[in-house]
């Protein structure tokens, strides 16, 4: 297995932004990169880290994406707008497209932004959180390059096209939910591969469309089901590119340029994402709200577990990783780690 470095919140926040610039990255662009990434890295979700960042610094430099991007906004009714990220970094995108959902339920009861002209935007969940701690119930999603089969398909079809979900919990860190429609995110199995792991049954096939643990022999990812249920995973996948393409005129799952299998970094992949923020204010009222989330999770939490099992409530895992990392460091692959200039 690959050896680790132990890396500190700090050492990670500020070596991972001092990579983005020297790759080009504005101030903005860099900032908003390195919070998701840490979000990703502080929760355990270690394929959307920080071992990205040697990826953006490469499609900042090779012209992929837009280093000093000037988003514009474009409002369409009173509870919606467009955001066009001009290609740049989508982390960018993904927190500025929150922020006007946020500010447009606080109008409209309702906001909806889509995202247009953007790139990778890394762990959904960095910008439903993001919503969920300004006090709304707030939905991320993204469709991503074609990637996974289809229910019974023996090619790639659809993008890991994850979903993410976030509401806020009174005194309690927020109800999360991040999830790719894929078995596993692709960025698992390169992480697998680089650590030199055996991935789990049923979650990734060959180019025969096969079942297979080996990450080297991967071709493609199963949809959330496995075999015999994949058609949910599919159909949730198709979703995401529902929302996040077709919705907003940007690229489809299999038209997309790959994010990293190619050979052409130089061209903008112009995907496309969606946030959504509730304000439960306009609905049950907050009060009633707060009253209600924190008694249903103090029920699910409560609740009678199977031997030898814990019941959680979606994000209880990652809070706890949040908890211990804080403590005992964040690790980071070699390559990673000599990028930003940890190790000689």
């Amino acid at each position: 297995m690959t050896d680790l470095i132990i890396a500190s919140l700090d050492q990670l926040e500020t070596q991972t932004f001092a990579g983005l610039r020297n790759a080009g990255a504005d101030e903005a662009s860099a900032d908003a990169a390195t919070r998701a990434m840490l979000h990703a890295s502080r929760l355990g979700i270690d394929s959307h880290g920080v071992r990205l960042a040697l990826h953006y610094a490469r499609v900042l430099r090779s012209g992929r994406v837009n280093p000093t991007p000037k988003m514009q906004i474009r409002r369409t009714a009173l509870g919606s707008a467009v955001l066009d990220a001009d290609n740049g970094l989508g982390h960018a995108a993904g927190y500025a497209a929150m922020e006007l959902a946020c500010n447009l339920a606080k109008e409209a009861g309702v906001g909806a932004v889509g995202v247009i002209n953007s790139s990778h935007f890394g762990a959904a969940g960095a910008y439903a959180l993001a919503g969920a701690e300004a006090g709304f119930i707030a939905v991320s999603m993204s469709n991503t390059d074609s990637i996974v089969g289809l229910h019974g398909g023996a090619e790639r079809f659809h993008g890991t096209n994850p979903i993410a979900i976030g509401a806020p919990v009174p005194d309690q860190k927020p109800w999360l939910l991040d999830m790719a429609t894929s078995s596993i995110p692709f960025n698992r199995v390169l992480l697998y591969k680089a650590l030199d792991r055996t991935l789990p049954e049923s979650v990734a096939a060959d180019q025969s469309g096969k079942p297979t643990q080996d990450p080297a022999l991967v071709e493609m990812l199963m949809p959330l089901g496995g075999i015999d249920f994949g058609f949910k995973g599919a159909a949730l996948a198709g979703m995401v590119t529902l929302f996040s393409a077709i919705l907003t005129g940007s690229t489809l799952d299999h038209e997309m340029i790959r994010m990293a299998e190619t050979h052409d970094f130089e061209t903008p992949r112009r995907m496309g994402h969606f946030c959504l923020a509730v304000d439960p204010g306009r609905f049950v009222g907050r009060t009633l709200y707060n009253e209600a989330i924190s008694r249903y999770l103090a029920a699910l939490r409560t609740s009678a577990a199977r031997e030898g099992q814990t019941v959680m409530a979606p994000g209880d895992r990652e809070w706890a990783v949040e908890v211990e990392r804080q403590r005992s460091g964040i690790p980071v692959d070699q390559e990673t780690a000599q990028f930003l200039g940890l190790i000689p």
